[in-house]
């Protein structure tokens, strides 16, 4: 099986876990030189908030997309969007990546700025 495969079986589980605990969930994608994070419905067909390294915002802030620093600043994005969106509590959906470098950047980002998961 290859990386992307196993990689892909993994976050299925994942979401079919969160989807059975009926949990609003904030999903996280990463390419190599971007990361994105959404907060979706309980339901799977809305996103509430949105954050990455393509914003305006983000962008001025930053040199490079695809570091933890980048992922720092995307997870304290998307926490003050959820925040604003009356969002305190969700499910981190790592999409099957491994929870390290800029996926945890980003988690404990979020965390230290008002988001529980």
């Amino acid at each position: 099986m290859s990386n992307v495969n196993s990689r892909l079986r993994r976050a299925r589980k994942t979401r079919a876990k969160i989807a059975e605990l009926k949990a609003i969930r904030l999903s996280v994608h990463r390419s190599n030189c971007h990361i994105y994070a959404q907060i979706i419905a309980e339901t799977g067909d809305k996103v509430l908030a949105s954050a990455s390294t393509l914003e305006v915002e983000v962008r001025k802030d930053i040199k490079n997309g695809g570091n933890i620093a980048a992922a720092a600043l995307v997870g304290k994005r998307i926490a003050e969007k959820a925040k604003a969106a009356g969002i305190t509590t969700v499910a981190f959906d790592r999409s099957g990546y491994k929870y390290h470098g800029r996926i945890k950047a980003l988690a404990d980002a979020a965390r230290e700025h008002g988001l529980s998961f």
